[in-house]
C-alpha cells in the first residue's frame, strides 16, 4: 500500500471510491444506517440495504438515487430479530465475496414491557446483538473471499454499561434504556472478540467497531420521505449543535472504518470532540470494552443463547496455545 494512501487526510464530504466493491448495512433503511448507505454508494460501490420493511428500503433506495444517480442500490429482506430467517437471507445475498458488513441495525423500544421474539428471546438483545452474531457469522466465508471488514456499530451509552452474564436478556430488572445499553455494550465486545480471534486463525479480514456520538434529528439534514426536519426543528436543535451532532455526521465514523486503508482491526472509531461530535477518530479502547475475558464470555454466552456457532472455523487464541 503507497505510504500516501496511509497518510492522506481524511475528508468525510469526499472519501475514496470504491468501485467493485460490496458492501452490505443493516438497517441501511433509515437514520444512521441510512446515511451510512447513502455515503458509501457515493463512492461508486454496489451498496446492499438489509432491511426488514420492503416499502422503508425501497424509500431510502429512491432516495439515495435522487442525490446519486446511477447509485448501485438493493434490497435484502432481513429481519434480525428472526434468527432462524437470518441463513436463508444470506443465501439470497447471492455474492461471491463481500468487502464489509456494517452491522448498524438496532432497536430502542419505548414500551416499559419485556418483549420477547417468537424464539424466546428478549427483543432488543436479539435484534441488537444475537442477530448480528449469526449473520456475520453466515457471512464470514464471503468476508475472507475478499479480505473484508466487519464494522460494528456500538453506542457511546454503552461505556457506561454493565454486564450479567447469568441475564444477559434482562429478566430481572428490565428497563428499555438499560437493556439497550447493554445489547450494545455486549455487540461492541463481539466486534472486539472477533477481531482477536481472526487475527489468532491468520485471516485477513477485519473487525472495526465504531460509535456515532450523540446523534440528533433535529440536526440531520431532510431526506424525504425518509427524514424531513421542519424549520422549527432545525431551530431548536442549534444549541445541542455545539456539542452534538446530525445522523449524517453520526454515520462518519462506519463509512471510515469500512473504507480507510489505514484503519486496523480491532480499533474503535467515534466523533473528534469528546466522542460526541466532529469528524471520525480512533480512540483508545478501556474499561470493560477492553476486557478480554468478558468479551469471549459474551462470545460463549450468545453460541449458547443462539444454539449455533457460525465461527466454528475462526479458532480462538486458546486453541493457538495463545
Amino acid at each position: 500500500m503507497p505510504s500516501t494512501a496511509q497518510t492522506a487526510p481524511w475528508d468525510v464530504r469526499r472519501p475514496p471510491r470504491a468501485d467493485g466493491k460490496t458492501f452490505l448495512v443493516t438497517g441501511g433503511n433509515a437514520g444512521i444506517g441510512y446515511f451510512v448507505a447513502e455515503q458509501l454508494a457515493g463512492t461508486g460501490a454496489t451498496v446492499v440495504l438489509g432491511s426488514r420493511n420492503d416499502t422503508k428500503a425501497n424509500a431510502a433506495m429512491a432516495s439515495i438515487r435522487s442525490r446519486i444517480p446511477g447509485a448501485r442500490v438493493r434490497h435484502l429482506s432481513l429481519d434480525l430479530s428472526d434468527l432462524s430467517s437470518i441463513k436463508s437471507a444470506v443465501d439470497e445475498l447471492d455474492a461471491d465475496g463481500l468487502d464489509a458488513v456494517v452491522c448498524n441495525a438496532g432497536v430502542l423500544l419505548d414500551r416499559p414491557q419485556r418483549q420477547e421474539t417468537e424464539g424466546g428471546h428478549e427483543l432488543t438483545f436479539a435484534t441488537n446483538h444475537l442477530g448480528h452474531f449469526l449473520l456475520v457469522g453466515h457471512l464470514a466465508p464471503l468476508l475472507a473471499a475478499s479480505s473484508g471488514r466487519v464494522v460494528t456499530t456500538g453506542s457511546f451509552v454503552a461505556k457506561s454499561a454493565s454486564l450479567d452474564l447469568t441475564d444477559l436478556q434482562s429478566t430481572r430488572d428490565y428497563e428499555p434504556k438499560r437493556a439497550y445499553a447493554r445489547s450494545k455494550l455486549a455487540q461492541m465486545l463481539f466486534g472486539f472478540e472477533l477481531d482477536r480471534r481472526l487475527r489468532a486463525a491468520g485471516s485477513t479480514a477485519l473487525s472495526v467497531v465504531n460509535h456515532p456520538g450523540g446523534a440528533l434529528d433535529s440536526l440531520t439534514p431532510s431526506r424525504p420521505p425518509i427524514h424531513v426536519r421542519t424549520t422549527g426543528q432545525r431551530l431548536r436543535g442549534l444549541p445541542a449543535g455545539l456539542a452534538l451532532h446530525g445522523k449524517e455526521a453520526g454515520a462518519w465514523p462506519a463509512v471510515r472504518a469500512v473504507l480507510d486503508p489505514s484503519v486496523r482491526g480491532g480499533e474503535l472509531w467515534g466523533p473528534r470532540v469528546f466522542g460526541l461530535r466532529g469528524e471520525p477518530r480512533s480512540e483508545a479502547v478501556q474499561g470493560l470494552l477492553a476486557d478480554a475475558a468478558l468479551a469471549a464470555d459474551v462470545w460463549a454466552a450468545s453460541v449458547d443463547l443462539t444454539g449455533v456457532n457460525p465461527f466454528d472455523t475462526v479458532p480462538g487464541p486458546a486453541e493457538h496455545g495463545q
